[in-house]
């Protein structure tokens, strides 16, 4: 079964194309990241908001990436984060063509 971690926090930026290339070394290594599959960025330049929706293949190997991931934000100054660890109906998710297999 995989399981969708989501992440938000508040930042002031950078965002959109700035974002892209301030971001590009830490995206790439994330794809190193045990058990993880997918990431999906997310961001909202108006609310001052990032953070990002991860599939990973164990609860266990999202919620190693999700204590690793808040230190550092936690080094960056960012203290409020909001995240979540949800289980996948895959059934389901794949009649809506959701990248569970991705």
């Amino acid at each position: 079964m995989a399981y969708i971690l989501q992440v938000d926090f508040k930042m002031d930026g950078p965002f959109g194309d700035e974002m892209a290339v301030g971001f590009k070394e830490l995206a790439e290594s994330i794809n190193e990241e045990k058990g993880m599959l997918w990431k999906i960025w997310t961001e909202d330049a108006e609310a001052g908001e990032a953070g990002g929706i991860y599939l990973f293949e164990t609860k266990e190997t999202a919620a190693a990436y999700l204590e690793m991931h808040s230190k550092r934000l936690n080094g960056f100054g960012i203290t409020a984060i909001n995240s979540k660890i949800f289980s996948v109906n895959e059934s389901l998710t794949k009649i809506n063509k959701g990248p569970v297999n991705a």
